[in-house]
């Protein structure tokens, strides 16, 4: 499943990685792989900002604004029911 494109906050600083494959292990989107005994990413837009990989990363190389954006608005209103609201659009209250 992929989620609205180039808007998630996910960064990753492959320097910092230890190649531990905690971020394997916990995201539920396979947004991470590994490569070269290091974690990469392998489709950012897939990720759904809910902060496993951060939370898990003992490096510290993962950092995601969990809980936040879009893609947030999208899951709460699937589950709630009406229109995802994240507010960053120009004043109506509907999402990207």
């Amino acid at each position: 499943m992929k989620y609205l494109a180039d808007i998630v906050t996910l960064e990753y600083n492959a320097e910092l990685c230890t190649g531990c494959r905690r971020c394997v292990e916990v995201c539920p989107h396979q947004v991470f792989v590994i490569e070269n005994k290091r974690a990469a990413i392998t489709d950012r837009d897939r990720c759904m900002e809910c902060g496993a990989c951060a939370l898990n990363c003992e490096a510290g190389a993962i950092m995601v604004d969990a809980g936040v954006g879009c893609a947030t608005a999208i899951i709460n209103s699937i589950i709630g029911g009406g229109e995802p609201s994240c507010g960053c659009d120009s004043g109506s209250g509907s999402c990207c």
